[in-house]
């Protein structure tokens, strides 16, 4: 799956300060500030490929991954096109 741009996209994340560049690339990432129940979140947008597609539609599952040990709260969802 690779990022994309949104319309609703309100700014664009870089790499975390002290990030190793060379050891494992970090690029920018755009996300959409919103507020859910009073509570900040921030969105980002994902398009799978054509090979992301047939491997869903062969039961493949998405995998959401973290750098570090732990998971913060997290959702992921299907948005239609806008």
């Amino acid at each position: 799956m690779r990022p994309t741009q949104h319309p609703s996209n309100t700014r664009v994340l870089g790499a975390p300060a002290g990030w190793k560049q060379e050891e494992l690339p970090c690029s920018a990432l755009a996300i959409t500030d919103v507020q859910v129940d009073g509570m900040p979140h921030v969105v980002s947008f994902w398009k799978p490929d054509a090979a992301d597609l047939a491997a869903l539609n062969a039961g493949g599952s998405i995998a959401l991954w973290i750098v570090g040990q732990t998971m913060p709260p997290a959702s992921v969802a299907v948005e239609p096109a806008p």
